[in-house]
């Protein structure tokens, strides 16, 4: 956190020690001894005294959120969030208006969970309000802040937190209050922006084990809410098995591939209902595609033909999926086996051109690219065979017997 060292003194400079802490996921994340990411800063000074204090010391000042009493410092390349403390004015469920405090306790009672609300200051000492948060931390216990129900009908995305956060830190039973709490208000989720809601979906899957969250978010009938296809987490569940033991990867994309509809169509509509981008769209339609057929027992052959007509990435997705859908201990070396091969190979490039045809006395037209598929399958068939020579002959061949 040394990082920040300019921005504090900034802020301490118009605002006196102390004025100025760490708070959120960087001091959870410190306090368990895991990797810390952004760090974000909160305030007793206002938006406009935050700006006034890293402007005179030098340092860019971006109103991000200003509206919320947020400002980002930007030094050396690094932005830091800095946020005046707060308290809830009116929620509708998705939106707050707040007022600015200087009181750090009544900022702590305005956020999600207690492990979420420890403040640290640049010496590391540690002020929790809620009497409970580093205890929680440490325990892995996913707790409101105060009453569940009045913190999720502040923001319904905490619902999706709440399992996102139980499924990267919780250990043990879930807060039973917290659960109840969640499970009555699920289909508010429903009214959540569709990008929040796959930004949450995408950063659960993303956990090293999120199989009891996901769990426990069907249990409750969150799930369904959010993806009506989420009936059965037995391919879900498989994934993260194969990934875990097999494989040593976290895809959450693919992850999320188990929990939509398993045709083209069908999770072509789910990827636009949560607004995913255009490269993971389609990627999930291509990973879901029917042909060619892949089967555990494909010879090499036939592999090499798929992975040069559907591309390396899909290859390896679909066979991930299928793996995940059976008994993993079966036909488990094939799938290795075959995923290998994808990894391993390079397609390599069709040694013919357009201007070959030409040269062989096809004249211009959609002639052309007739001529060239059929070569292209024919050295496809041949199992990509690396003899330019043999390729032309076919090319003589085949523009020799077609009728222009």
């Amino acid at each position: 956190m040394t990082t920040a060292a300019p921005v504090l003194d900034a802020l301490e400079a118009r605002g006196g020690a102390g004025c100025a802490r760490f708070v959120g996921g960087c001091v959870r994340n410190a306090i368990l001894g895991t990797p810390v990411g952004d760090l974000d800063i909160a305030t007793t000074l206002t938006p406009d005294q935050v700006t006034q204090a890293l402007e005179a010391a030098g340092i860019k000042a971006v109103p991000t959120g200003v509206e919320h009493g947020t400002i980002t410092a930007v030094k050396d390349g690094h932005p830091f969030e800095v946020t005046t403390l707060r308290r809830d004015v009116a929620t509708d469920g998705r939106r707050a208006v707040v007022a600015f405090t200087d009181d750090w306790a009544e900022d702590a009672g305005r956020r999600d969970f207690t492990l979420n609300a420890i403040y640290a200051d640049r010496t590391g000492a540690l002020t929790d309000p809620t009497g409970q948060g580093v205890a929680d931390a440490k325990a892995g216990r996913i707790v409101f802040v105060g009453d569940p129900e009045t913190r999720i009908a502040e923001d319904h995305l905490r619902i999706l937190r709440f399992f996102r956060f139980l499924a990267w830190y919780g250990k043990g039973e879930p807060d039973a209050a917290a659960l109840a709490a969640v499970a009555a208000a699920r289909d508010s989720v429903a009214r959540l922006p569709a990008e929040r809601i796959s930004k949450e979906l995408l950063k659960l899957v993303a956990a090293d084990e999120p199989r009891p969250a996901m769990a426990l978010m069907a249990q409750s009938g969150v799930l369904t809410v959010l993806l009506p296809s989420a009936t059965d987490l037995t391919a879900f569940n498989g994934l993260v098995e194969i990934e875990s033991d097999q494989l040593f990867v976290n895809d959450p994309v693919l992850r999320l591939a188990t929990l939509l509809p398993d045709n083209e169509v069908g999770v072509a509509q789910a990827a636009e209902a949560l607004r995913l981008s255009n490269d993971v769209r389609d990627r999930l339609v291509a990973a879901m595609g029917q042909t060619p057929r892949i089967t555990s027992w494909m010879s090499p052959r036939e592999s090499r033909r798929t992975v040069y007509k559907i591309g390396v990435q899909a290859f390896s997705d679909r066979i991930k999926l299928l793996w995940s859908r059976v008994t993993r201990s079966a036909a488990t070396h094939q799938w290795r086996g075959l995923l290998a091969l994808a990894e391993s190979w390079t397609p390599p490039p069709f040694p013919l051109t357009g201007e070959d045809v030409l040269k062989s006395g096809v004249p211009k037209g959609p002639m052309v690219g007739k001529v060239l598929r059929e070569v292209e399958d024919w050295w496809i068939d041949h199992d990509f065979i690396d003899d330019k020579f043999s390729a032309i002959e076919k090319l003589k061949a085949v523009a020799q017997g077609m009728a222009y």
